[in-house]
């Protein structure tokens, strides 16, 4: 694309970010979830009445919806995040405006903060995330559910909003919660984590179905497919390590 493509292009998604009037309070405050996905999911869903063009399968179309949903989505989780926050923790409800200008990572990062601040390093490993997490390959479940939901020329919505039901399930995307989870109660229960063998003692706990969750499950492993390692985690690594030292969190992160 020459610059100008670009340029229109760009102002096109930033003008996209912004959802419709009213949209925050009457769907996302109002029906407030204790999970931030089932509120996306519903948030798809009701866009579909806001779109003339709904049901028009066409390609150009397609792609248009495509972008004017990412363009949405940093704001729809910041707002349901922050409703769930309120009503379930008894926190501050705050709800910071889009900002066309800001990149999507810095966008994001602005509307979760209660200050709205946020430093570059941040941003890019968010940056990095989203980019690593979309070419994450093609047939992981939502994906899969998406290209099966869409095979019978269905709406953008409804497919997308299907592959959202998928993305939360436990043994897929769902599965980052429920790491922070395991983490959170390793650290609350093991008194020194320098120590290799009370960390192995909880572990061995955790899968005998004596610790954490009650699942047997420790999580975090990634695919089967990937047998050493996840490719991601790889460079996510140093990236962590450089936030960590940002954060004086060196401790946890060893």
């Amino acid at each position: 694309p020459t610059r100008q493509e670009l340029r229109e292009y760009l102002n096109y998604f930033g003008r996209q970010r912004h959802l419709p009037e009213n949209f925050a309070h009457d769907v996302i405050l109002t029906y407030r979830t204790p999970n931030v996905m089932n509120s996306l999911a519903r948030s798809v869903l009701a866009l579909y009445s806001t779109d003339p063009r709904a049901d028009d399968i066409s390609v150009e179309n397609l792609i248009a919806q495509a972008i004017s949903l990412i363009a949405k989505f940093p704001a729809i989780v910041a707002y349901a995040y922050s409703a769930l926050q309120q009503k379930y923790y008894n926190k501050s409800l705050y709800i910071h405006p889009v900002q066309e200008k800001l990149s999507t990572a810095e966008n994001f990062l602005s509307m979760m903060r209660v200050d709205g601040k946020y430093t570059e390093l941040e941003a890019r490993i968010v940056d990095v995330m989203l980019i690593l997490h979309a070419d994450h390959g093609g047939g992981n479940n939502s994906t899969f559910t998406t290209r099966v939901v869409s095979s019978t020329n269905t709406d953008s919505y409804s497919a997308i909003a299907a592959a959202i039901g998928s993305l939360k399930g436990p043994l897929h995307g769902g599965a980052n919660k429920s790491v922070m989870e395991m983490m959170s109660d390793i650290k609350k229960n093991v008194s020194n984590w320098s120590s290799k063998q009370q960390i192995k003692n909880y572990l061995i706990k955790i899968l005998k179905g004596e610790a954490g969750d009650g699942s047997g499950k420790v999580y975090g492993f990634g695919h089967a497919v990937y047998t050493k390692s996840d490719p991601r985690a790889v460079i996510l690594k140093e990236y962590a390590i450089k936030l960590a030292k940002q954060k004086k969190r060196e401790k946890e992160l060893e």
